[in-house]
């Protein structure tokens, strides 16, 4: 199995900037996509997004694209999500998963994703 921890969430007015991290550890080899979505009381949890394990592919949701980054340092075994002029909209927990099955396309959906992180807040003030 593969283990996820999240950091780097806190408090920020708009406009501003975070950086969130997700270090794997246990079976990494495994993984073949990394991804990070949200989730605000009462939603979904919804896509955000990912990055493959190996190569240089990425993929965006629509309202982040342009905004944020995804981006890895394998030898650390950890994502990186920069976020850049952050908005109250984006307030929400955000949340790394791992997707250890290999396929085409880009994994968007919840359920691809076999393992998650515990989710760290991210609050985003007007």
């Amino acid at each position: 199995q593969a283990q996820l921890v999240e950091s780097g969430g806190g408090l920020v007015q708009a406009g501003d900037s975070l950086r969130l991290s997700c270090t794997a550890s246990g079976r990494t080899f495994s993984v073949y996509t990394m991804g990070w979505f949200r989730q605000t009381p009462g939603k979904e949890r919804e896509f955000v997004a990912a990055i493959r394990w190996t190569g240089s592919r990425t993929y965006y949701a629509d309202s982040v694209k342009g905004r944020w980054t995804i981006s890895r340092d394998n030898a650390k075994n950890t994502v990186y999500l920069q976020m850049n002029d952050l908005k109250p909209e984006d307030t929400a927990v955000y949340y790394c998963a791992a997707d250890v099955t290999i396929k085409l396309t880009m994994a968007i959906g919840v359920t691809e994703y076999e393992y998650w992180g515990q989710g760290t807040q991210v609050t985003v003030s007007s």
